[in-house]
């Protein structure tokens, strides 16, 4: 607080300034009053006469005496007041009209009062409000038998009767209303629209010399009174909101500055009204209330202080002395709500200055209600005893008509320490003046303001209070009488002051000030005129004017004056304002409405939440039966939500509110098995929250250890209704039986497991008696569930929808005319109220919350009125006896419907407003399962693959849309839509019928191109052709020749020689080991997007790029790939949505065995033991056994020497050949056993995994290779000779006899001797029958296997290896033999391969599929015969290897290329031993092959002609048989002959290609035309056009030429932007290469910024007009002729006076650190940081206005290296990359060191002290904040150092975990880990959308 307040803010200071102002005399305090005025009475026989000092004034006798005001003068005439009273004396003795302006509060008009009464004139009073219109100041129309009379109003009364006018409050009437009196001010004329004509007293006093009487009535004419005088009442307006006085208007009036009393005589009346309060205290008190009332406290924007509050304060501290002054003074100026952090210190200071201020050390002063009496004698008032501070005082109070009842008595009011406390405290305030409650939507106000009324037997009146109401529906409205007559109506609120009841004004906060004045006579004076001429006065007041004039009760009442009853009491109910926000009512975040005028209107309170055990106590007492545990933690969860200064917090508990809490615990306490998390998530709507916020809960709830049980969305609840009772999942409820049954709804339904979930949900909450809330997006089926529910429950419905026009009347009654008697319909939510219907209001958000807010009284209390009059209530005890009431029916319930909050609905928050008195739930679409099910039974002949497709790209795009990628959330309805279509279309293609929902977004480039690439990766394929497939090239294969026979030897002495001894023993296990396994997103891509080819689909295992792949093997649906460098396996499924991966790194250290070069294969195990596999390295011989589901890894010891490492370690160097390496051969791991070897080896060693025993086979040949051709029979090559052997051994070896196994040498007989064919493969299973005989030609049934070797396409042997006879071998030869193939060719497989391979590569990727007869290999591009392939002139395209297929039924060769890979490993040398061709190829499951290419790329092919055939078929089906053909017309029409008869227009058969014009070949006028209608969808955008406004039909035909000169347009437009921000073509491509990557983002976010933008935009119903649409409220004025009664849309001009819109205030603050250059290369930070600051200042370019931003870096040279100025932001392409240039140079050459820390502050300290609407704060950090010692703890209270800025941290993933560590010490909601770094600019803008937005 500025020191120059408190010294010049001294009392002697502030008066002699105002008086220096007002007399323009610089003189000493009591200088000024050089003459002290004294008022005296006087008579004379003349009449009597007022003197005022020097100045008197004749009286006159008033006509009527009834309107002169009595009891406004006080005893003693303070001498200020007597000065002002001087000065209208003057005034009015000239004949002028005054304007007495001043400050908010009573005293002007009790001046203007006293006045009038003094000189005993008649008033007419008339406060202006925004609704006064020109009717209600110079006439109204009213109906009288049948026909429109003007009724004269105050103004033209006045003029015409001599009265004085006063008007009150001009600065609130709408601009152009009091101009209609500029005439009557100025020259006392005016003209009126029932024809006369008001004219000046001298005027009409001329005429009368020269006209009798009666020729001026004639005429017209009427005399104005020369008494006639004016007195306006207003505020100052640049200072005070309201609209300036017009200049005309202005200049017609003297002005008088009625500041407040001076302080002596302020002090003086204080002293006399507080005898009892030491005169210290007073003066304290005073002086403060006059600082604050200073020119300097206000330029601190500081409200005035209400000086008028003193005087009942003061009576309160009379009787309480003991009560401190601090309490006080915050009832009066609750400066705590109404004022920020700055504020309050200032106000602290001036209090600390007064001694005012409460010691840290005094307790609060306890107060309790002890009892509460009658009193005796005195009607209408109560004793009430409190103890206060260990003394009993009793004083009396106003109080109600019924009986009072003692404290804590109620069974619904709980009393807490606080509650009883705020309720003695408001008794104090009840003994002098109206309360004000003020507290946060659902902290008991409406309870406590009841319990307080019905302490004191109060009636009370509910009243609530809307954003548009006007002062008619404040306090009277028009009807009409049976006969057609116009009458006034009294509202509640008159009845209430005239009944003497308690009033409650709810919602004081959403009206309009404008609105209000109307009131604060009534509450500062009691006193009320209404339009109908009726005067309420104050009791005291009007009973002087009985005993005065003589008159009784009912003359006064036929004068329309009746008392207001003296136990009258408003009691307002508000939320605490809102620091800072704008004090206009459609702002989102509540407004600022406690303003200086309203201050000096009520007593303040604060409702402050209760505390954890309060709470406690209020739900355990409301819920008796709630479990105690799930309530602690519930509280634990609200309290720790509400502690926080975080807004998102304080967001999030509002909707914890304990009104919500207590529902939740009702909850509970009837199903304890609900879980708690998910009540809070339903009760803060959590799936509709901002991603922050949602994350902020879920990391709240966890921290509070709330456990959430699993959905239980999963397992199915039937639903059935049963003898009268309907059960869903676990909960039942009887039916209804329903007297009217047409209203009972019925609908199409099909149970699925997600809405039964819901329903089950609603249900419960129905049968406790809540009102139900649905929210959700568009077209997920709430009006489905709903329909549905009440179908169930068999109950009518009403049903009302909401839109943006529906107002409060249309909500409740449609008023309509007939016979002129004005009649009301009962609108359905009445009907529902009456007859006990479900209403079911539908768009709940459509309609502004301020209309909504109505249903609150009828939700919360049972009680509403109604437009005629009516009331409904829900008591019927209550309503007997009360006419006009509407019993509520006990069934009544609502259910409300409504998008969810937030972009791109933009509907208004009708869960914020109102979401604590419902029952919320979300509905969200089904999931895949649930949605998959339900358009099975929509589509049941649509085939599954379809809908499986559509389910899975809807899913991701509802995914997109959650992350704020798209803005459009597509539904459930738009995929049901499409499968209708399906369904009854079913051969038009999915990609053209899904066109039907994607083509809104055709012409937006972006958002078209996000949602191709989605339906592409679930394969729809939306812009295919028909024609686009391509498939590979068929070769004829070579004829098949029978080549020799394999014999297989048993010769009798040969077998003695065989036998081959066994041995067994058990192995070794080690471990387990349990290691984590990651599971990354698999990103699945269907390949046949665009075109059919062999290739299905593809994705990417996430791997490093140094990794090697070495092995890829399957099992059923689930791919196992091994990777080398380092060791890890990765196993996925073919369809699945995850990739689970292992690293073994740590089990593998080179050391195990010196191997330099691991090389791993996998072997996955069988039932029992599925999801476990085998991994084996070769040279060191490791063989490890790992579960994929635990984690768990064991290393199995085959034999008990193979721990040594082999002494003499190949040394990766030394290029002595390799060492015999081990072998595994898995071919029957599915049956748990594998069988190792080693090359040159003579030992055969078989791993039994289940049995964990080994079996080795010693051997008398030494092994090249072993091939399982069976499970008992295994070849075996020698390893010098090739010789081949046939190894039989028992099948199944028991460890007793130890087997013996028999070694048969195989004889090879072939035509070509030269040729001994060493295999590649070789099947362990035999072809199927049909395939064997097709592949040779011949019927044939004999065992069989199928090999390949490099010399042949494929063998067959036939009749091996069971037959002992000769079996014959059939060959398909090559025509070169592959091993002969040298790999010289050149091109670039030489430079990645490093020269010649110079050893055989280890995986020969050939494998048979049997089933489809085709033996597949992989093989590198110099082994294919390109120039079969390809035709002479196309270049082949670049491969990783071709598949040859060899289809043995077709007798064809295909060679499929698969694509390159993105990456290869730089280990290039490594890379050439594992495989020849870049892919290591296994055989699918499913049929088909994977190919895995070394940069991880897994693509799985599809090979099979018959599988392939038919996908082809699904596929055309998919794209529709749009063939080109022109569509014909052709209309049948039905003769009106006989049926026999030909029919007119059947076109005859010779003419045959008309008919439906299916047949015709397609002439030239086809080709023409082809494709109108949208052939080959909308999609097809060459990346040269920039003519994609055309639609694509009309594209195809735009020639060549055409295209060629656009396509030079847009390159030249593009040059000549270039120059002219002279940007070198290199530069731009730079700069695009930022920009292109965060394109989308930058879309997305200007795409709601502009619908923001929009939505601030929106128009408002402007009133009073005489176009437009008929105003419902007006209806009678139309009767009666009025002309403005209209209303239409226009521009709200802002209120005069309110603060201008702030912009938004962003700073990005950017690590440009050396770190970020020195890992770019890892993970490319420092470029994605570039791209951030891209996006921020892409995205906000053209909104300067609304976000003001900087850029501003930190580093080790600093933190604050300017980037981007706010006064200097970069206004094109060649200005921003400039400051991407300077990060990316300041990163290369700075400093090392971390200013993270110093930065984040300096930036929040520095927007603090800048003006904005609000403050954001974003740190882009790498988070090595650990290596500089700087603690998370630290950072975490910099970021929420200041409430007001919303600072967030995105740490770069850093190094291993410590991004991750760092956030969960970092506030939730706070901070973001992008690990990707692609994450970046996706994680801004999620900032960007869920808190800027939300309030923009």
């Amino acid at each position: 607080m500025p020191s120059q307040i408190l010294c010049s803010g001294s009392t002697a200071a502030v008066a002699a300034r105002r008086m220096r102002y007002i007399l323009g005399a610089v003189l000493g305090r009591d200088g000024w009053m050089w003459r002290t005025h004294e008022v005296k009475l006087l008579n004379t026989s003349s009449g009597d006469t007022v003197k005022i000092g020097d100045i008197s004034y004749k009286l006159k006798m008033p006509r009527n005496p009834e309107l002169v005001p009595v009891k406004h003068i006080s005893d003693t005439i303070p001498q200020a007041v007597a000065q002002h009273l001087r000065w209208i004396m003057q005034k009015d003795l000239l004949g002028q009209d005054v304007f007495l302006i001043g400050p908010p509060g009573p005293l002007k008009r009790s001046i203007a009062m006293q006045y009038l009464e003094l000189t005993k004139r008649e008033v007419e009073y008339v406060a202006l409000s925004r609704d006064t219109t020109e009717t209600d100041l110079k006439q109204r129309r009213e109906i009288r038998a049948g026909t429109a009379f003007y009724v004269d109003q105050c103004a033209v009364r006045a003029a015409t009767q001599g009265r004085v006018l006063i008007l009150e409050g001009l600065e609130k009437a709408e601009r152009n209303v009091l101009p209609v009196l500029n005439n009557l001010l100025e020259n006392r004329e005016m003209q009126l629209e029932d024809g006369r004509f008001l004219m000046s007293a001298e005027r009409y006093d001329k005429l009368l010399q020269e006209h009798t009487e009666e020729e001026l009535d004639s005429r017209k004419i009427v005399r104005v009174s020369e008494d006639f005088r004016v007195i306006a009442l207003g505020l100052p307006v640049p200072k005070y909101k309201g609209n300036p006085l017009d200049p005309p208007l202005r200049s017609r009036f003297q002005a008088r500055d009625i500041y407040y009393l001076p302080f002596k005589d302020q002090l003086e009346l204080l002293y006399t009204a507080g005898p009892n309060v030491s005169a210290e205290r007073v003066s304290q008190l005073l002086s403060l209330a006059t600082t604050l009332c200073s020119q300097e406290s206000s330029n601190l924007g500081l409200p005035d202080f209400p000086v008028d509050s003193l005087l009942p304060g003061l009576n309160v501290l009379n009787m309480f002395p003991m009560l401190s002054l601090q309490q006080l003074v915050q009832r009066l100026y609750p400066y705590n709500s109404i004022l920020g952090k700055d504020g309050r210190t200032a106000v602290e200071g001036v209090l600390g200055k007064f001694e005012l201020l409460d010691n840290r050390r005094r307790q609060q002063t306890t107060s309790t209600i002890l009892n509460v009496s009658r009193t005796e004698g005195a009607v209408g008032y109560a004793d009430v005893t409190l103890r206060v501070a260990e003394k009993d005082i009793t004083f009396q109070v106003p109080a109600g008509t019924k009986e009072p009842r003692p404290p804590n008595s109620s069974p619904a009011f709980i009393s807490t320490p606080s509650h009883s406390q705020l309720i003695s405290e408001m008794m104090q305030s009840h003994m002098v003046k109206d309360i004000c409650l003020m507290g946060a939507k659902g902290c008991g106000k409406s309870v406590i303001a009841r319990e307080f009324a019905e302490m004191l037997g109060y009636s009370i009146e509910p009243v609530m209070l809307y954003q548009d109401m006007t002062a008619r529906d404040l306090l009277q409205q028009r009807y009409t009488l049976p006969n057609g007559d116009t009458a006034w109506r009294p509202s509640p609120l008159v009845t209430a002051a005239i009944e003497g009841k308690l009033l409650l004004l709810d919602g004081i906060h959403r009206v309009n000030l404008g609105t209000l004045a109307v009131l604060s006579r009534l509450l500062h004076d009691r006193e009320l005129d209404l339009y109908d001429g009726t005067r309420l006065l104050r009791w005291d007041r009007y009973q002087a004017l009985k005993e005065e004039l003589q008159f009784s009760e009912e003359q006064l009442q036929e004068r329309l004056i009746f008392p207001i009853h003296p136990a009258f009491r408003i009691l307002a109910l508000a939320e605490p304002p809102v620091v800072g926000a704008s004090t206009s009512s459609n702002s989102s975040r509540g407004q600022q409405w406690l303003g200086p005028e309203l201050l000096p209107v009520f007593l303040y309170h604060n409702v402050t939440p209760l505390a954890k055990a309060e709470e406690m106590s209020l739900i355990q007492g409301l819920c008796p039966n709630v479990p105690k545990e799930a309530a602690e933690q519930l509280l634990h969860l609200t309290h720790s939500l509400r502690q926080t200064n975080d807004p998102t917090a304080q967001s999030l508990a509002s909707s914890l509110s304990t009104r919500q809490l207590l529902r939740i615990c009702r909850h509970l306490a009837q199903y304890p098995e609900e879980s708690i998390a998910h009540a809070v998530n339903k009760a803060c709507l959590s799936r509709f929250l901002p991603s922050l916020a949602r994350a902020m809960l879920q990391k709240n709830i966890i921290n509070c250890s709330i456990q959430d049980t699993a959905d239980s969305a999963e397992h199915s609840r039937d639903c059935l209704v049963k003898d009268g009772v309907l059960t869903i999942g676990n909960v039942s409820a009887p039916t209804y039986n329903p007297n009217e049954k047409m209203k009972v709804p019925d609908v199409l339904f099909y149970d699925n497991p997600q809405h039964m979930k819901v329903m089950e949900d609603m249900l419960r909450d129905f049968l406790l008696g809540e009102h139900l809330l649905l929210v959700g997006n568009q077209g997920v089926g709430k009006n489905k569930i709903v329909d549905r529910f009440l179908h169930l429950l068999n109950r009518p419905r009403e049903y009302l929808q909401l839109h943006r026009d529906t107002t409060v009347q249309t909500l409740t009654l449609q008023p309509s005319v007939r016979d002129g008697i004005i009649l009301y319909e009962d609108s359905p939510l009445v009907k529902a109220v009456k007859m006990g219907h479900i209403l079911v209001i539908d768009e709940a958000d459509k309609a502004p919350t301020n209309v909504t807010c109505i249903l609150k009284t009828l939700v919360e209390s049972g009680e509403m009125i109604l437009a005629d009059g009516r009331r409904i209530i829900s008591d019927p005890l209550e309503a007997k006896g009360r006419p006009n009431t509407i019993v509520m029916h006990p069934d009544f319930r609502m259910l409300v419907l409504a998008n969810r909050p937030g972009f791109p609905f933009l509907g208004n928050d009708f869960f914020g407003a109102l979401g604590d008195i419902f029952s919320c739930h979300a509905v969200d679409n089904p999931k895949p399962q649930a949605e998959l099910a339900m358009l099975k039974q929509y589509g049941p002949d649509v085939p599954d693959a379809t809908l499986q497709k559509l389910v899975a790209a809807f899913g991701e795009l509802r995914s997109m849309a959650d992350q704020g990628t798209i803005t459009y959330p597509y539904s459930t309805r738009e995929v049901v839509n499409i499968v209708k279509h399906l369904q009854k279309f079913p051969d038009e293609g999915l990609a053209n019928v899904v066109r039907n929902v994607f083509d809104f977004d055709s012409y937006n480039k972006d958002m078209r191109e996000v949602l191709i690439e989605a339906l592409h990766k679930h394969g729809i394929p939306i812009g295919a052709k028909p024609t686009s497939i391509k498939l590979a090239k068929e070769l004829p294969l070579p004829e098949v020749k029978m080549t020799g026979y394999w014999t297989i030897n048993q010769g009798g002495n040969a077998r003695r020689k065989l036998l081959c001894p066994t041995e067994t023993h058990h192995i070794d296990i080690k471990g387990p080991v349990f290691l984590r396994v990651q599971s990354y997103p698999c990103d699945r891509q269907e390949s046949r997007a665009l075109s059919f080819s062999e290739e299905k689909a593809h994705w990417q295992i996430p791997m490093n790029e140094v990794n090697i792949i070495c092995d890829v093997t399957t099992k059923d649906d689930v791919l196992y790939v091994a990777m080398c460098n380092p060791v890890s396996l990765y196993s996925m499924k073919e369809r699945g949505d995850t990739i689970q991966c292992m690293e073994l790194y740590d089990v593998f250290p080179r050391t195990i065995s010196g191997v330099w070069q691991p090389f791993v294969s996998v072997a996955p195990l069988g039932s029992p033991l599925d999801g476990q596999v085998v991994l084996h390295e070769e040279q060191s011989n490791t063989v490890l056994h790992l579960d994929m589901v635990t984690g768990a890894v064991r290393r199995l010891m085959l034999s008990q020497d193979s721990d040594q490492p082999s002494a003499k370690a190949s040394h990766w160097w030394s290029s002595k050949g390799q060492q015999g390496v081990y072998k595994m051969c898995s071919d029957f791991a599915h049956k748990n056993w594998l069988l190792f070897y080693k090359e040159d080896g003579n030992q055969l060693e078989v791993l039994d995994v289940l049995e964990g025993r080994v079996h080795s086979i010693s051997l008398p040949i030494n092994l090249k290779s072993v091939f399982l051709v069976a499970e008992d029979r295994w070849l075996l090559l020698e390893s010098n000779t090739n010789k081949k052997f046939l190894l039989t051994k028992p099948m199944h070896m028991a460890a007793e006899d130890s087997g013996v196994c028999q070694l048969h040498s195989v004889s090879e007989d072939s035509d070509n001797t030269a040729e001994v064919s060493t295999p590649q493969m070789l099947s362990c299973d035999q072809l199927p029958n049909e395939n064997l005989s097709a592949a040779l030609d011949q019927k044939i049934v004999s065992p069989n296997r199928i090999m390949a070797d490099p010399g042949s396409f494929a063998r067959i042997i036939v009749g091996f290896p069971d037959l002992m006879s000769p079996n014959e071998v059939y060959s398909f030869k090559r025509p070169v033999d592959l091993s002969v193939v040298k790999s010289s060719e050149s091109g670039a497989q030489v430079f990645l391969r490093g020269g010649l391979r110079s050893i055989p590569p280890k995986r020969h990727n050939c494998s048979s599929l049997l089933s489809a007869n085709q033996v597949v290999r992989a093989l590198p591009p110099n082994k294919v015969p390109m120039k079969e392939i390809y035709p002479k002139d196309v270049t082949p395209p670049m491969t990783a290897a071709y598949l040859e297929v060899t289809d043995l039924n077709s007798k064809k060769i295909k060679y499929i290329p698969v694509p390159r890979s993105m990456s290869v490993s730089p280990y290039t040398n490594w890379l050439s031993k594992v495989s020849e061709s870049d892919v290591l190829i296994a055989p699918l499951g499913s049929g088909g092959v994977v190919t895995v290419d070394m940069g991880g790329c897994v693509r799985l092919w599809e090979t099979g002609l018959d599988t392939l055939q038919r996908s082809l078929m699904e596929w055309r089906n998919m794209i529709g048989s749009e063939d080109g053909r022109p569509l014909q017309i052709t209309i049948q029409k039905e003769s009106g002959l006989d049926v026999s008869a030909p029919k007119h227009g059947k076109i005859d058969p010779n003419n045959a290609p008309h008919v439906g014009g299916n047949q015709w070949a397609g002439g030239t006028g086809g080709r023409d035309t082809a494709g109108l209608g949208g052939k080959g969808g909308p999609y097809r955008l060459d990346a040269g056009h920039k003519v994609y406004q055309v639609s694509q039909a009309e594209k195809d035909a735009v020639p060549e030429d055409v295209r060629r000169a656009a396509r030079e347009m847009a390159e030249k437009a593009f040059k000549d932007r270039l120059k002219e921000i002279n940007m070198s073509k290199y530069d731009a491509t730079t700069y695009e290469r930022f920009s292109g990557a965060v394109r989308r983002q930058v879309q997305s976010l200007r795409i709601i910024l502009d619908s923001l933008q929009a939505k601030g935009k929106e128009r408002q119903w402007l009133k009073n007009q005489a176009l437009g649409e008929l105003d419902d409220a007006k209806i009678i004025d139309g009767l009666t002729g009025e002309k403005a009664i209209y209303k239409r849309r226009g521009e709200l001009d802002p209120e005069l006076g309110s603060p201008q819109q702030k912009p938004k205030r962003l700073r990005v603050l950017a690590d440009v650190s050396g770190s970020m250059y020195r890992f770019n290369g890892v993970d490319g930070r420092l470029e994605r940081s570039m791209e951030a600051v891209c996006m921020v200042m892409e995205a906000l370019e053209n909104y300067e206005h609304k976000f003001k931003y900087d850029i501003v870096g930190h580093s080790g040279d600093g933190h604050d290296i300017e980037l981007v100025r706010v006064d200097k932001i970069p206004k094109n392409n060649k200005e921003r990359l400039k400051v991407l240039k300077t990060m990316h140079a300041h990163a290369q050459f700075c400093m090392s060191g971390d200013y993270t820390l110093e930065g984040t502050q300096a930036s929040i300290l520095e927007l603090a002290r800048e003006e904005a609407d609000e403050y954001f704060v974003v740190v882009l950090s790498d988070a090595n904040l650990e290596r500089y010692g700087i603690r998370p703890e630290r950072f975490a209270q910099v970021l929420t150092s200041d409430p007001q800025i919303n600072a967030f941290a995105i740490f770069i993933g850093s190094l291993g975990d410590q991004a991750e560590r760092l956030q969960k010490t970092l506030p939730a909601g706070r901070s973001f880990v992008a690990m990707d770094t692609k994450e970046i600019p996706q994680i801004l803008q999620q900032i960007f959308t869920s808190t800027m937005l939300s309030s923009a």
